[in-house]
């Protein structure tokens, strides 16, 4: 592959080589007419042939072009030399938060802090009617001056604005073109929503389920949704119920688990539905710890309740999808009751097979009153 370390490519020299990804390869250069420090993207000449990663190239800088914000790298210019397009991006020193996190739990202070960062850098795409599809660690970075920074737009789509909105006309031209297909599942499989995983339309919530799998691993070091095949994640991501972060680090506390269970909800409906509503739980949960607030078990309410999975009570043990889906829609069903505080599925279903009796899950619910009960299968 041709290194074009030391050429002057349009107004930007190129200085040295940083290093290669899967599109493409970015460079370290000088703007020879503003005197900064830029990265240049190149799209890897192997595949300047695929008309699919060509549009996903130039889908990156379109969308992320349109984005002015402080937790989004910045577009400054695109252009061609000898027939490989380029992006012109802010240069950005530090590591991913892939490479920082190691398989190692963050400190709260520091979770929330870049988590408060990513939710406004999502908010605002959202605002601006683009949804990321990619929200993953190695595609947030984190600065020097510790600044998280949402990266790689290639996947990004944009939602149809309201035409009577009074500001549609400044949201961006990203088109969706034959990029992705209906039924089509686009994305890093680990990170995926259920309905990213079924191929279903998508809304502002997918990135939002995606940023609830990124805290999950910034709470706890681990994923949610381990599987050593594509058939097992996916299957994990649509049917199971992730181990409670707390599991795995008891110091997050009772209120970060809950914002991450909310955000790992299965159905949407249930789950935030802005990136303005997460960021508000994370903003009050950072102010809350700062004054000593938070209480490390939640103080159960009395018009409270948790759904727990029912038991498999068949001979063959082969109902647990008909347990588990029996009480999801119990659970969905109190939760449309007004005045009544249902624990998530998310928090309920990680006791499953737990040691715990029914007093001990209700303290560790948060709630007055638990729901159990078992599917017995006979004959046909």
């Amino acid at each position: 592959m041709t290194d074009l370390t030391g050429l002057q490519v349009s107004h930007y020299r190129v200085v040295e080589r940083l290093g290669e990804g899967g599109m493409g390869v970015v460079y370290r250069a000088e703007d020879t007419r503003l005197g900064r420090q830029v990265a240049l993207k190149f799209l890897s000449e192997t595949l300047l042939d695929n008309k699919e990663v060509l549009q996903r190239f130039q889908r990156e800088a379109r969308a992320a072009s349109a984005l002015g914000h402080p937790n989004i790298c910045t577009i400054f210019d695109v252009g061609d030399f000898e027939g490989r397009p380029f992006i012109v991006m802010e240069l950005l020193q530090g590591e991913t938060l892939r490479e920082f996190l190691k398989g190692t739990p963050l400190d709260v202070e520091s979770l929330l802090e870049w988590a408060i960062q990513i939710a406004r850098g999502l908010q605002s795409a959202h605002e601006r009617g683009i949804i990321h599809r990619d929200i993953k660690p190695a595609n947030i970075f984190i600065s020097e001056q510790g600044l998280a920074k949402i990266t790689d737009f290639g996947l990004a789509k944009l939602l149809q604005p309201d035409p009577t909105a009074s500001n549609s006309s400044d949201w961006p031209t990203v088109t969706e073109d034959a990029l992705t297909s209906p039924g089509t599942a686009m994305g890093t499989i680990s990170f995926m929503s259920p309905e990213q995983a079924r191929g279903e339309e998508l809304d502002v919530k997918t990135d939002l389920f995606s940023f609830g799998v990124v805290l999950y691993e910034m709470a706890s070091g681990k994923q949610p949704f381990p599987g050593k095949t594509t058939a097992l994640v996916f299957d994990a991501i649509l049917h199971q119920t992730p181990v409670a972060p707390s599991e795995y680090n008891s110091a997050i506390g009772y209120e970060l688990e809950r914002i991450i269970a909310r955000a790992l909800e299965k159905d949407r409906t249930t789950r935030y539905q802005t990136a303005q509503e997460l960021l508000v739980d994370l903003l009050t949960l950072r102010r809350d710890l700062a004054s000593g607030a938070v209480p490390v078990q939640k103080e159960k309410v009395g018009t409270s309740i948790g759904v727990l999975p029912f038991a498999d009570l068949s001979p063959g043990k082969d109902q647990r999808y008909f347990c588990e889906g029996l009480a999801e829609e119990l659970l969905n069903a109190l939760s449309r009751l007004e005045g009544l505080n249902v624990a998530s599925r998310t928090s309920a279903f990680a006791l499953k097979g737990k040691d715990f009796d029914i007093h001990q899950i209700g303290a560790r619910l948060g709630v007055a009153s638990v729901l159990e009960g078992s599917v017995r299968k006979a004959g046909d």
